[in-house]
Formats: structure tokens, sequence, C-alpha cells
């Protein structure tokens, strides 16, 4: 009973989180730009609006795979409040980003596939990273658990300061933000309208917006891993991560898939596996 009342407490709750750091996004967007931009709560009335509004698909499988976005989002962040493995986490979200891809081709919008192409090159880019995190983990902790990582006695940014810094510029890739804004509207409207979202429109697109609040929520989790041992340096952390992404987007100029490749896994890859190679001989072989 404990658990089902946390499972449903998470589901309600999530995307409230998700729905004010959003608003607080464009807040903080806005002030950057000298605008003052929309009300905090202006994300939720934009999808009551959606879900208010007539449901119009381009092709029946839409509605599904839309549908199959928002449920493996909301499962992933289930599996981690239940403490469970970071792996299969990883691999739900996987699922999740697969679907929408498969959304967006279900179309014959130039836009939607181009934004569907680019979304795959992200998911290329940053796979390998987020595995080289849950291995980096398991080196430390020995264990997959997410329970298990946080009972460990220490704060794993000690012993995974590269691994954490490449996470991070993995999450700018994740929550869409520039210099790699490359599937959707916000940076690159100018080329590809609204990108993979282009043909999803009222309640369809409002369970992928729904989605991005439980993903949103989910990734600002893993930020507080490494810093686990203590609740309120925890929070701190995932604030403050979330801070700098809104900084970094709005400081940055929007990139090609080309060098979004390139540097990801130069740079991102290189100091995750420089970090991953000092905990196994810390951890493993002394």
């Amino acid at each position: 009973m404990k658990e089902i009342g946390l499972v449903l407490l998470t589901i309600i709750i999530a995307p409230i989180i998700g729905g004010l750091l959003t608003g607080i996004d464009r807040k903080i967007t806005a002030r950057m730009q000298n605008r003052f931009g929309p009300p905090i709560l202006q994300p939720f009335y934009d999808l009551f609006k959606l879900f208010s509004k007539e449901t119009i698909v381009v092709s029946n499988t839409q509605i599904l795979y839309a549908f199959l976005f928002l449920v493996f989002n909301v499962v992933a962040l289930v599996m981690f409040v239940l403490k469970m493995d970071l792996l299969l986490i990883l691999f739900v979200l996987a699922f999740a980003v697969t679907a929408l891809i498969l959304g967006a081709m279900s179309t014959n919008s130039p836009y939607s596939r181009i934004g569907a192409h680019r979304e795959l090159i992200s998911v290329l880019a940053y796979e390998p990273i987020l595995i080289a995190v849950i291995i980096g983990i398991y080196f430390v902790t020995g264990s997959f658990n997410v329970d298990d990582v946080i009972k460990y006695n220490n704060f794993l940014i000690f012993e995974l300061p590269f691994i954490f810094i490449a996470f991070t510029y993995v999450l700018t890739i994740k929550l869409r933000k520039s210099p790699f804004d490359l599937s959707t509207s916000h940076h690159a409207h100018q080329e590809i309208v609204k990108g993979i979202t282009t043909e999803f429109a009222g309640p369809v697109l409002g369970l992928i917006e729904l989605g991005h609040w439980y993903e949103l929520v989910l990734l600002l989790l893993f930020i507080g891993l490494f810093f686990a041992k203590n609740i309120v340096v925890a929070i701190i952390a995932m604030l403050l991560g979330y801070f700098l992404e809104i900084l970094i987007d709005n400081i940055s100029a929007r990139l090609t898939w080309k060098i979004m490749l390139r540097l990801t896994w130069s740079i991102a890859l290189g100091l995750a596996l420089v970090n991953l190679i000092w905990v196994y001989i810390k951890y493993r072989l002394l």
C-alpha cells in the first residue's frame, strides 16, 4: 500500500513540479532577454488549452506514439522513485524517445521527418554517455539500484566529477536547449518550423508536453543522485543545475548536428571514459 501511494503521489506531483520549472524557465529566459515574460503558470494554461481542443491527427498512430511517450516517461520516473535498477530506467527512457521519433516519422511532413532524424542523431550522441554514467555509478557503489546509490557513504560527485560534467553536457541535449536544440522549434524554427512536433496538435501535443515534464523531473533527480548523501544539498544542486542549463540556453548559438556529434563524442565521452578508467582502477584493481 505504501508503494502504491508513493506511485500515485509521484504521478500527481511530478507534472506540477515540471510545469512550474518550465514556467520559471520561461520567466528567467525573458528576464535575460530584457522582457517581462509570461506568468509562471503559463505552461499549465497552455496545457489546458491543448486538451480543450479538438483531436486532429495526420496519422492514427500518432495518438498511440504520443501516449507511449508519456507512459514510458511516467514509468521511468516511477521506477526511479521506487529505487529500482538504473539500467532499466535508462532503457525505458530510450523507449520513450523512440516512441516520439516513430510518431514524427508516421507522417509525411518533411519538417516532422527532419526533426525525427535530428532527434535520432541526438540519441546516438548522448546514449553512450548516459550508459557511461550508470557504469561509473556501478564501479563506485557496486550496484545499479537507486536505493544502494542513495545509501552510499559519500557524495558521488567527489568520485565521478568528470562523469558529472559529461552528464550536464548531455542534459543540454536531453532538455533540447541551445546549442543543441536541433529537433524542435525553440531555436530551429526558421528551417524546420516545429520540427519533431510539427504534425502534433491539440490533446495529442498535450500528451507530449506532459511527457516532457515527467522527463524533466527525472533528469533533475539524476543530478540529485550525485549529491544524495544530503537531501538539502541534492535539491540545491538540482535547482542550480537547471539554472545552469537555462543560462547556457540563453548565451549559446545553435550548432549543427555534425558539430554536436563531434563535440559530444570527443569532449563529453572523453571525460566520462577518463573518469571510468580512474574509478575502475581505484575500486576494481586496487
